[in-house]
C-alpha cells in the first residue's frame, strides 16, 4: 500500500482549491495505480527528474507519465474535513475530520498566509487573524485526540505492564492500531523523551501530553501550505511561519487551478510546478482570462517562481515522508519490461528500502524468490540487503515469477 498524505485546515483558508489543483492532472496514465477512490480522495503526482535523459533513451510510461523528462508519478491524497474548534471533542465535522487523518501517513497543513479568516473560517480584513494560531490549533486539535485515545484505561494499563516486567511499546502499538503509527513512532517518541516504557506508573500528567505531542509530531508530520500569498500581509506572515520549525511554501492555490484548467482546455502550455507557461491559443481567450493569466504570470511566477502546490506535494513525500523513486526492469541492458516497453514503471519506497523489500513492493512472489539484483547504471549484482538509491533501475532476479 503507498502513502497517502492528508490535505487539512479549517473553512475558507483555500483547502478544497488546493486539493483540487493538487489532483488536476490530465495526463495519461495506462495502470491506474488505485482501484478505489472515495469521494474526497484523489490523485496527485509528485514531479521528479526522469532517468531516461540519463540514459538517452525516449521511455514508455505505464504507471505514471514524463513530460519533457519529469515523471509525474502518482500518489493518493486525501481532502480532509473542515476543521473547528473542539474537533477532538465531536464539534462540527470534528469525528470525520479526526477519522480521514487515520491513514494519513503525512498532512499538507493549508493556512490563510494573509490573515483573512477567523477562527470559525469567516472572512475578515487581512492582517486581522495571526496565521500561528492557526497551525497551534490544529496541533492542539490532533493532540487532544490522540491523547484521548492513550489516555483511557492508562492507569489500568500501566499497572499491568509494570505487574507483568512486559513494555508500553506493545500495549500502545496495539491501542493505536489504524492510525498509522508504528513500533518505530512510539520508541522514537520514548527515547526523544527519555522516557521509562517499563514503568509508566511514574509518569506525570505533562510527560503523557508531552509524549503525545512528540508522538503526533513523528507520526503526522507537517508541511504548512502559506496560501493566499498574493493578499497584502501575505509575505510577513510567511516568514513568520518558518519560526515555528516547519517547512513552509508559500502558495496561491487559487492561480494553480487556474493555470491547470487552462493547460487542461488546451489554452496554455504549463506544467505543474513550473516557473512559466505559454498561452497557446490567445484568440480563444476573453480580454478578463488574458489579464487573470497575465497576473498570475506577474504577481506569482514572477515573484515567487511558481504557485507553490507542486512544491508542497514534492516536499511533502521527498523531505517529510523520505521517499525516494526506483524504476524496476526485466532487462537491464534494453531497460524493459516483459512486454519491451522502455522505464514503463516508477515506484515510490521510503529511503533505507533494500532490493529484497522493492521485490516484494512490485509483487510478494518476487520477494519470496528473490535471488539478486543488477542495478542497470553501474551493471553490478547486488544483494537483499543492498539499499536502493533515488533514481535506481533494477532488474530482480528471483526464482519465482511475478504472478
Amino acid at each position: 500500500m503507498g502513502y497517502m498524505v492528508g490535505v487539512v485546515g479549517k473553512a475558507n483558508v483555500g483547502k478544497s482549491t488546493f486539493f483540487s489543483a493538487a489532483t488536476l492532472v490530465s495526463v495519461p496514465i495506462a495502470n491506474y495505480p488505485f482501484t478505489t477512490i472515495k469521494p474526497n480522495r484523489g490523485v496527485g503526482y509528485v514531479r521528479k527528474p526522469c532517468v531516461c535523459k540519463e540514459f538517452g533513451v525516449k521511455d514508455q510510461p505505464a504507471n505514471s507519465a514524463c513530460v519533457d523528462g519529469v515523471r509525474l508519478i502518482p500518489v493518493e491524497m486525501i481532502d480532509v474535513a473542515g476543521l473547528v474548534p473542539g474537533a477532538w471533542s465531536g464539534k462540527g465535522l470534528g469525528n470525520q475530520f479526526l477519522d480521514e487523518i487515520r491513514t494519513a501517513d503525512a498532512l499538507i497543513h493549508v493556512v490563510d498566509a494573509a490573515g483573512a479568516t477567523d477562527s470559525e473560517g469567516k472572512a475578515c480584513t487581512p492582517g486581522m487573524r495571526d496565521p500561528i494560531d492557526d497551525v497551534k490549533f490544529l496541533e492542539e486539535e490532533i493532540d487532544m485526540w490522540l491523547l484521548q485515545i492513550v489516555s483511557k484505561d492508562w492507569e489500568k494499563i500501566a499497572r499491568k505492564i509494570e505487574s507483568s516486567g512486559d513494555s508500553l511499546v506493545p500495549a500502545l502499538e496495539k491501542r493505536l492500531s489504524g492510525l498509522a503509527i508504528n513500533k518505530s513512532h512510539l520508541l522514537e517518541a520514548l527515547k526523544r523523551l527519555s522516557l521509562d516504557a517499563d514503568e509508566p506508573l511514574k509518569w506525570k500528567k505533562d510527560d503523557l501530553h508531552r509524549f503525545i505531542h512528540e508522538l503526533r509530531s513523528l507520526s503526522k508530520p507537517m508541511i504548512l501550505a502559506a496560501n493566499k500569498i498574493d493578499l497584502p500581509t501575505a509575505e510577513e506572515n510567511v516568514e513568520r511561519l518558518k519560526t515555528l520549525g516547519y517547512n513552509v511554501i508559500p502558495c496561491c492555490a487559487e492561480a494553480e487551478l487556474a493555470l491547470r484548467r487552462s493547460s487542461e482546455k488546451g489554452f496554455t502550455n504549463y506544467t505543474p510546478g513550473s516557473s512559466s507557461f505559454n498561452i497557446l491559443k490567445p484568440e480563444d481567450l476573453k480580454e478578463e482570462q488574458k489579464r487573470a493569466l497575465e497576473t498570475i504570470g506577474e504577481k506569482i511566477l514572477t515573484r515567487w517562481s511558481s504557485t507553490g502546490v507542486q512544491d508542497t506535494i514534492n516536499t511533502a513525500y521527498f523531505r517529510l515522508l523520505k521517499m525516494i523513486t526506483v524504476y524496476p526492469v526485466e532487462d537491464p541492458e534494453k531497460l524493459t519490461d516483459h512486454l519491451g516497453r522502455v522505464l514503463p514503471d516508477a515506484y515510490l519506497v521510503p529511503d533505507g528500502t533494500t532490493a529484497k523489500e522493492f521485490a516484494s513492493i512490485i509483487h510478494s512472489d518476487l520477494g519470496e524468490g528473490f535471488i539478486y539484483a543488477i542495478e542497470a547504471k553501474s551493471k553490478m549484482r547486488v544483494g537483499e540487503d543492498y539499499m536502493v538509491k533515488d533514481g535506481d533501475v533494477l532488474s530482480i532476479v528471483s526464482a519465482k515469477k511475478r504472478g
